[in-house]
């Protein structure tokens, strides 16, 4: 008789954009000296986070307030490095379900996009295009959001990302005329000189510029499917669950996927999670996203907020540990930098940090950094017996099975 799997569930949390410092070749991408969370910590005079500190986070970097803790037995910490070229959503979490995107995503953060596909896109949707610059969703509504309201024009702007966004009122557009429009733009935006990663649905509602209010729940994301199967993938054709929670099923558009439940907040995610920890009998993995770090504090370069939203996830964290099984699993990590005390808006090339918790860890201690984020996937495989498939990267962590 097969012995049972040592894990049953296991939860994979990224904190968006939540890095520990420049990558080994952060001078390509003019990042050299950020650091996500020691800044965010120095903004605040010191971090409060006991549970990301009882689980070794402080052996990581010096991070402001948070205290080295060597003995923590019943978990790992150690630091990933990048792989893909790139610094982005998509690339950082493929690459920790095995892909390397060697070639970066298309941003048109400078420059907005290309007259040939603006006017193609205002044929193709029969709505006159406004906008077409770099900004933050809030700030463009206030700008143009009234002027979109009365012509039932289309807002199309982008960010540091690789994205195309188009907002349009609720009531004034609908959403399925915006959802319309956004596959006519997914479509033209495959073209390489036009790729971009994601187009996204932005709908919006209110009565003028000063209460404006984007509908997260009702966003939705466009995005390029990952270059080749993923370790989801294989999980998925062997059987077991993949819950995605929040925007993971977008930016794997699906592939991989068995379960998708939406979110509208770190707070909501983490709801969703619980519940899913609490109340839900799986086998596989619940693989999460919350968002509010990157979008709300990261790009907005507010370095407090980022701050107080990383205590506030560590409080979560308590509350998950407590309600966690002998064999669960928890990681907790990040898909990239966005240092809030940074120069510009753009996310920053960063090392990200794993912390790996377990009730039944008995020899938790700090590791190696690793050269890859894949080893996350790998280990995810091998705790379910399957096999890496040649062409991803990762290899297990193979402490955690000892």
């Amino acid at each position: 008789m097969q012995e049972p799997l040592k894990f049953k569930r296991i939860f994979l949390i990224v904190a968006d954009s939540a890095g520990v410092g420049e990558e080994p070749d952060a001078d390509r991408f003019d990042d050299v000296g950020s650091n996500t969370f020691a800044h965010a910590a120095e903004a605040v005079g010191g971090l409060n986070v006991p549970v990301m500190e009882s689980m070794g986070l402080g052996e990581l970097d010096d991070i402001m307030g948070v205290k080295v803790i060597k003995d923590h037995p019943h978990a790992f910490s150690l630091r990933c490095r990048e792989t893909s070229n790139g610094k982005d959503t998509m690339t950082g979490h493929w690459e920790m379900m095995g892909v390397n995107t060697v070639t970066p995503f298309q941003t048109f953060t400078d420059t907005g996009f290309p007259k040939e596909l603006m006017d193609e896109l205002e044929k193709r949707t029969g709505h006159k295009l406004i906008g077409n610059y770099s900004s933050s969703g809030t700030e463009i509504l206030k700008v143009l959001g009234e002027e979109q309201m009365r012509d039932n024009s289309l807002i199309v702007y982008t960010s540091a990302d690789s994205v195309l966004q188009i907002a349009a009122h609720e009531e004034v557009t609908g959403l399925q005329e915006l959802y319309r429009c956004c596959e006519v733009a997914r479509e033209l935006c495959m073209k390489p000189e036009w790729k971009v990663g994601r187009v996204i649905a932005r709908p919006y509602v209110g009565t003028c510029a000063s209460d404006f209010k984007r509908v997260t729940g009702d966003r939705h994301d466009y995005a390029l499917s990952p270059s080749e199967p993923t370790h989801m993938d294989v999980l998925k054709e062997n059987g077991y669950m993949v819950s995605c929670v929040g925007k993971i099923s977008d930016i794997f558009n699906n592939a991989g996927v068995v379960k998708t439940v939406h979110t509208v907040s770190n707070e909501d995610g983490m709801d969703k999670t619980i519940e899913q920890l609490k109340n839900e009998d799986w086998t596989g993995l619940c693989f999460v996203n919350l968002v509010e770090f990157d979008s709300e504090y990261g790009h907005r370069r507010d370095a407090v907020g980022y701050a107080r939203c990383l205590e506030a996830l560590d409080k979560r964290l308590k509350e998950f540990i407590e309600n966690m099984r002998e064999d669960d699993l928890l990681m907790v990590t990040a898909d990239h930098g966005n240092d809030p005390t940074f120069k510009g808006t753009d996310h920053t090339r960063e090392k990200v940090p794993l912390l790996i918790y377990s009730p039944s860890i008995k020899n938790g201690r700090y590791l190696e950094e690793t050269d890859t984020f894949a080893c996350m996937g790998a280990t995810i495989l091998h705790n379910f017996r399957l096999s890496n498939r040649p062409t991803l990267l990762g290899k297990p962590l193979m402490e955690v099975f000892e």
